[in-house]
């Protein structure tokens, strides 16, 4: 919380609350609107946090397969969650917890083991109010010790699996004083085929917000580009708020643009006014900068970097692309990814590694795509070209290494093959009695002790880091004395497990057990992603050439098979 020499806040006016809610269509870009206001307030000196609200009925997202959610996003206590929580830690710059996610599936279970327990008393267990005094309960406790908290609610207003969350909405509203609560309503404001910004959508949004009990104070219109003035007089006729209270959210280069644009329509301080606390803020010029500096640092030149997965979705790996964003807004580049199918690569397709600066194989399960990864990790090898193996990448790098050079023939993980001769990745010990899927892996935050004069050690500059897991199979340790004497070394180990390992003898080459891409953020990108960013740069300058311009690779990049 901001101290008196801040901002002269009063923490008794108590906390604040902007509930974040979205219409016509999901993935419109409530979180990011959300972060951005929450990035705003940040700057004015406030404490912020946000919560994310799913209505899925699962407990968390780990069991969930990339292409219904995305990446599964680990918190340093372990949880498995929505990537928007990512995009909070990011924004925000803030460690958060399971508690800042709220699912319908950890909702209802814990006021059915509270029922089981006898207790409620012999009463009837409702919706309302048991469930929806959960929720509220659940959003006070994440909310304390902070000024503001931001809760975006998932999915899209008139969804059923949604209501029990806007009703505890509207009953929170009524409990707590009103300059203490703001809605904010994001929703399309597309275009017509002659050219006019139509708002008939976000009237049929409004009106179902409103049927439920709840009235907007804030609308964010989400477009190709900013709102015209008789497009926002007409939202705020038709929907019962004022002009200046109808927001432009339109298509931006980069999302960490969004907090800029928005501030340009002066988003930050309606809400500021809405909540009193405009006094109580730091004056404009005073405010953090830091982030407008570091998101429009000029960039000279492309690294192209291919990513070796087996889901052709962005999302999948969000916070890979977003890490490899904080390298290049560090060194001054800009980052293409280049998603490539592993699937391919074990079929001989290895030229569409030609011409990358460097290759990441990122986390995944299962035996889909293994053999391409592992083809990927000796392309990189082989040809001295930066790499980065992370959770998974880190695993098949190691089994690249079995077969190839230790010549254990046929050496795999024995999670993709049960009687390898030669499983040099094995299950961990704790896991061999574990039978139910979600939240039994080694997840979350856990040390890593670094050898001292190792890459290792120059990428975190310390010999420990803390960094967030998500596995359940590691190294074998059956097979250490197989590397104890080969240029690939473990330069980073927790106890008995192996945690990073990098190749003497390579430019870059490096591998984590860990996610190091959870913990990047912008102005502290992650030491492994800035590593080899800075290693393609290196190796251009060694070679006597430039990274690529960025204008002569956006004409090329029709040619690539497929290209983020």
């Amino acid at each position: 919380m901001p101290t008196e020499s801040d901002t002269h806040y009063d923490p008794s006016l108590g906390n604040k609350f902007i509930f974040v809610t979205g219409g016509v269509m999901s993935g419109l870009g409530k979180g990011i609107t959300a972060a951005s206001t929450g990035r705003l307030l940040k700057n004015a000196g406030f404490d912020v946090t946000a919560v994310k609200i799913d209505p899925y009925l699962n407990v968390d997202a780990g069991t969930m397969n990339p292409y219904q959610h995305g990446e599964v996003y680990v918190l340093e206590d372990g949880g498995e969650v929505d990537l928007d929580l990512g995009n909070y830690e990011r924004f925000l710059d803030i460690d958060m917890t399971s508690d800042h996610n709220i699912t319908t599936g950890k909702t209802y279970q814990h006021v059915i083991e509270q029922e089981r327990a006898g207790d409620y008393l012999g009463k009837t267990v409702q919706i309302i109010p048991h469930i929806t005094d959960d929720i509220k309960r659940r959003i006070r406790e994440a909310a304390e010790g902070t000024d503001v908290c931001i809760i975006e609610v998932g999915g899209t207003v008139g969804d059923i699996e949604g209501m029990p969350y806007l009703e505890a909405l509207r009953q929170f509203a009524h409990e707590e004083p009103e300059e203490n609560v703001l809605f904010t309503h994001v929703t399309l404001v597309p275009y017509s085929k002659n050219g006019e910004q139509k708002t008939k959508p976000t009237q049929h949004s409004v009106k179902e917000v409103r049927s439920i009990g709840l009235q907007p104070d804030i609308i964010v219109g989400r477009c190709e580009d900013r709102l015209d003035p008789e497009t926002k007089e007409k939202i705020a006729l038709f929907c019962d708020i004022p002009t200046d209270a109808v927001f432009s959210n339109p298509d931006v280069e980069d999302v960490y643009h969004v907090p800029l644009m928005v501030e340009e329509e002066g988003l930050d301080q309606y809400v500021l006014e809405h909540f009193g606390m405009a006094d109580e803020a730091l004056p404009v010029g005073e405010r953090a900068n830091e982030w407008r500096e570091i998101v429009t640092t000029e960039k000279e030149g492309t690294v192209d970097i291919a990513l070796v997965g087996k889901y052709d979705l962005e999302d999948a790996y969000m916070s890979i692309h977003e890490s490899l964003k904080h390298a290049g807004f560090e060194v001054g580049v800009d980052v293409d990814v280049h998603w490539v199918p592993a699937d391919e690569l074990a079929d001989g397709h290895q030229g569409q590694l030609e011409g990358m600066d460097g290759v990441i194989v990122p986390g995944g399960f299962g035996m889909r795509g293994s053999e391409g990864k592992i083809e990927a990790v000796r392309y990189a090898r082989e040809n001295d070209v930066p790499f980065l193996g992370l959770c998974l990448g880190f695993q098949m790098a190691v089994v690249e290494y079995a077969r190839n050079v230790l010549g254990l023939e046929d050496a795999h993980s024995a999670e993709m093959v049960e009687d390898t001769p030669h499983p040099v990745i094995d299950i961990l010990p704790e896991q061999y009695e574990v039978e139910d899927m979600g939240g039994t892996m080694r997840l979350g935050e856990h040390t890593t002790v670094i050898e001292p004069e190792t890459l290792a050690y120059d990428l975190y500059g310390d010999t420990s880091c803390s960094e967030r897991h998500r596995h359940r199979y590691e190294v074998n340790p059956e097979y250490f004395d197989a590397f104890e004497d080969e240029p690939l070394v473990f330069s980073g180990t927790a106890g008995n497990r192996m945690e990073i390992l990098e190749l003497e003898t390579h430019p870059y080459f490096v591998g984590t057990q860990f996610h190091p891409e959870y913990t990047s953020r912008p102005g502290q990108p992650s030491p492994p992603f800035l590593g080899l960013v800075e290693a393609v740069l290196e190796q251009s300058d060694a070679a006597g050439t430039e990274p690529a311009d960025a204008d002569a690779d956006a004409d090329t990049d029709a040619e690539t098979e497929v290209t983020h």
